[in-house]
């Protein structure tokens, strides 16, 4: 819910001509908060796991990417989400999502025919957001922090945008803010040569309904798509310049880890930084007296562990089979999946694959669902893998 507070002045007259002072009164509105996550695009940047499946469904620690934003979303009190899919990957989004039940909340999806920018997400989904004041969030982010406060901020100040900036080593790399000493976004610079501020922009927006208007105001890119980083420009030039003194735009500074995970080793990293906040002991599985655990280590049902030693931060699904394996720190192995004579670290195994009697430890690598990784010689000292759904690598 968002408390409006709408002000107006009234002037008192008596029969007898008394005037009274300007009084202000406050009506108090309440409108259901929405919002919008966008798990479409192609992520071309981690091929070939997203030729066959969406990259906001890849894991971290042995959860899609998605459902982070969405649990993240529903804590702030929001359960009323739209998720924009493709064509390409929509159906296994649905299929594997649902309906939103499992998560607190109520899922509608928005087909987007093709990838043509942020703002057209917005706007295609605004027969879903209606007036509704609502957060937009990338499905591939995650951020340590609660959703919850910006919320708040959102709401206590009425704003009509409110952006996250983090702090960033790289800002060329990313959109930029250049941000006045009061924090009141003056510009927003994508990818610049010679950035304005380190400030770089989060994939977490919260708007009015105002932001509508504003991306039917801008045109696309050079690149073709309709950028909201664009519409936010407009909001603010339409503040800056008095034409529109309603307008309100506000930046908050993210102090904590924020992770966009569409390439590798930001997944890798992604996974690693889960498994050091989030995971807790829980063994379930089958343990031989062969076997040593040693810290923070998740096991699931049915898994069985023999000769195999395992130092946490791990996680590790159901239906598992692991034999003379050491699994070290910071790996994650999902359900079905079959480890014989294997050593590895700070890797992502996928559902299903395979991988058996590699003779060199296998480092800062994530294999696909279903991918086979069998038979190996001793030569290198480290192997790293990239390697798809339904692969099968032999080395000889």
């Amino acid at each position: 819910m968002i408390l409006l507070s709408l002000k107006f002045t009234v002037r008192h007259e008596s029969n007898h001509a008394h005037k009274h002072k300007l009084q202000q009164k406050f009506i108090i509105v309440s409108i259901n908060m929405k919002a919008l996550i966008l798990s479409g695009g192609k992520g071309t940047r981690l091929r070939p796991i997203t030729y066959t499946g969406a990259k906001q469904l890849v894991p971290v620690a042995n959860k899609p990417i998605l459902w982070y934003g969405i649990e993240g979303i529903v804590e702030a009190g929001i359960t009323d989400i739209g998720i924009i899919i493709s064509p390409e990957t929509g159906k296994e989004v649905q299929e594997l999502t649902g309906n939103g039940e499992k998560f607190g909340g109520n899922i509608t999806y928005i087909l987007q025919n093709q990838p043509a920018g942020l703002a057209h997400a917005v706007k295609i989904a605004q027969p879903f957001l209606g007036d509704s004041p609502f957060i937009m969030y990338l499905g591939d982010n995650i951020i340590e922090s609660q959703l919850g406060q910006f919320v708040d901020t959102f709401k206590q100040k009425q704003l009509d945008a409110l952006i996250l900036l983090r702090k960033v080593s790289n800002p060329s790399a990313f959109g930029v803010a250049k941000v006045d000493n009061n924090g009141r976004v003056l510009e927003l610079v994508e990818k610049p040569k010679i950035p304005p501020s380190n400030l770089a922009l989060v994939g977490v927006y919260l708007f009015s309904k105002k932001i509508h208007n504003a991306v039917n105001k801008i045109k696309p890119s050079a690149r073709g798509e309709l950028e909201i980083t664009d519409a936010i420009q407009y909001l603010i030039d339409q503040q800056i310049s008095g034409v529109d003194n309603e307008i309100f735009v506000e930046a908050s500074t993210l102090e904590g880890w924020w992770l966009d995970t569409g390439k590798k080793d930001d997944l890798l990293s992604a996974n690693q930084i889960i498994l050091d906040t989030r995971i807790t002991n829980s063994i379930n599985g089958e343990i031989d007296s062969q076997s040593q655990i040693i810290g923070r280590v998740k096991i699931g049902k049915n898994t069985k562990l023999i000769n195999t030693s395992v130092r946490g931060p791990v996680i590790i699904g159901d239906n598992c089979y692991l034999e003379n394996c050491f699994i070290g720190p910071y790996s994650s192995i999902a359900d079905n999946v079959t480890l014989i004579d294997v050593d590895i670290e700070h890797s992502v195994i996928l559902q299903g694959a395979k991988i058996i009697e590699i003779n060199q430890r296998i480092v800062d690598s994530l294999l696909g669902r279903r991918a086979k990784l069998i038979n190996a010689l001793q030569r290198p000292k480290a192997l790293r893998f990239m390697i798809g759904d339904d692969s099968q690598i032999e080395l000889t």
